[in-house]
């Protein structure tokens, strides 16, 4: 598992996701940082469990909760450079990997969906 790509560019935004908040004050932690980590934790995690499931459905159902997550990470990444939290290269930087991610996401989303109707 992890030598798959999919797997390291979550890990990759979990690893960013968290220097950055770690660095914040207790509000900004409190109140966005909190829901930004796990968020970016739910992606990984779910990716992980993506890997144990036997039934391609269970297995599909797992990769939605990851991109879900992933669509709540990328939220948060706008709202704390908005709000002046996060540096642009964080920013640029984190926003490539969660591109990269719903690509592969998505494309294992299909391949899944096509062994399913088989």
């Amino acid at each position: 598992m992890q030598n798959l790509e999919l797997y390291k560019v979550a890990m990759n935004i979990v690893e960013r996701v968290w220097k950055i908040v770690n660095r914040w004050n207790f509000y900004e932690n409190d109140s966005l940082g909190k829901q930004f980590a796990r968020a970016a934790d739910s992606m990984a995690l779910d990716n992980s469990e993506v890997y144990s499931r036997f039934f391609y459905k269970e297995n599909r159902n797992f990769c939605f909760y990851s991109r879900g997550s992933a669509y709540e990470a990328r939220t948060a990444l706008i709202k704390g450079w908005q709000r002046n939290l996060i540096q642009d290269e964080d920013f640029l930087f984190l926003q490539d990997q969660l591109d990269l991610f719903f690509k592969l996401i998505n494309g294992y989303i299909r391949s899944i969906g096509n062994t399913i109707s088989k």
